[in-house]
């Protein structure tokens, strides 16, 4: 459901950033080593399940979709920040930090670029 040509672009990049930060959430889960005692699957289940929730609003461009994702991203960017500070600037929780703060961006810019024609 894009309405003009610049919704292509901010969508093409909405989705990269949503796949970097599935990626940088799983990587994140496996590096430098997973929490002993733990159930990696669990984790991977906790971690990767509220993205993938609006995996398919994200890859067809559903307006709504990318609303209700922008407030999940506002946790992950919100964990990653507290990580980030606790761990003194490791480079995954800084990356996720980034990626979601991009991811949270550019879909807000989308939704301003891809709004309906008033008619």
């Amino acid at each position: 459901m894009l309405h003009n040509p610049k919704a292509r672009t901010t969508a093409r990049l909405t989705i990269a950033l949503y796949l970097a930060v599935l990626a940088t959430l799983l990587a994140t889960t496996f590096f430098p080593a997973p929490v002993e005692g733990v159930s990696v699957p669990l984790m991977l289940a906790v971690k990767l399940l509220p993205l993938l929730a609006f995996a398919v609003p994200v890859f067809r461009g559903h307006n709504r979709g990318y609303i209700w994702m922008a407030f999940v991203v506002i946790f992950y960017f919100t964990q990653a920040v507290v990580s980030a500070w606790l761990s003194e600037g490791a480079a995954g929780p800084v990356v996720l930090t980034v990626l979601t703060f991009l991811l949270f961006t550019v879909a807000m810019v989308h939704l301003k670029v891809n709004r309906p024609v008033a008619g």
